[in-house]
């Protein structure tokens, strides 16, 4: 319906109640991104997370089910294939809420409730001259093979990391980082006192 943000999911013919805020879908997407748990249990996670009572959908329909959350997370009204990932969202949130934030004339974080779908229209809604929208633009032109604009490159040049879609495996923490100041600073000055 025009105008509607659906509350609901059909799964086999039966309307089924969903956790719509988009810090649930967050939740779903860093289950996705998690290496370590394996593709069934990202299935489970999904499921029980989506739907407010998972329990009530017979388990011969969980395969339908998963396709109309993976439908729902994705904004795909139709059969339109999926495009190429260019978001991590764990790993970009400290740029990717300050561009959502200006775009809805709020912090979204503190709101009660905000709308999966609306939470997307957001971000839809960035600017693409605001750093975000620089990383996004980088992004999705790299992921289509597209040729980057001389200004782009130099970005991309200055932010390899920013840039980058995933940490790199060898990153260290700030708590590492930190340890590893302090390790040096202490063999410079012998006694181990900084």
């Amino acid at each position: 319906m025009l105008g509607r943000l659906p509350r609901t999911l059909n799964v086999c013919g039966r309307e089924y109640e969903i956790r719509s805020d988009f810090r649930n879908v967050l939740r779903i997407i860093a289950a996705y991104n998690d290496k370590d748990l394996p593709d069934r249990e990202k299935v489970f996670v999904c499921l029980s997370i989506i739907f407010k009572a998972v329990n009530t959908i017979p388990r011969e329909h969980f395969p339908e089910a998963f396709k109309a959350a993976s439908d729902f997370i994705e904004f795909r009204l139709s059969e339109d294939k999926p495009s190429p990932k260019v978001v991590n969202w764990e790993k970009d949130e400290q740029i990717l809420f300050p561009a959502i934030n200006k775009v809805a004339g709020r912090e979204v974080r503190s709101m009660p409730y905000l709308h999966w779908w609306s939470f997307l229209g957001y971000f839809q809604a960035v600017d693409r001259e605001d750093l975000w929208g620089m990383v996004l633009t980088i992004r999705q032109k790299k992921a289509k093979g597209k040729k980057l604009e001389k200004y782009e490159k130099e970005f991309l040049t200055a932010n390899r990391d920013l840039c980058a879609l995933e940490y790199k495996e060898d990153r260290k923490t700030p708590e590492d980082q930190l340890q590893a100041i302090f390790e040096e600073l202490a063999k410079e000055g012998g006694d181990g006192n900084v």
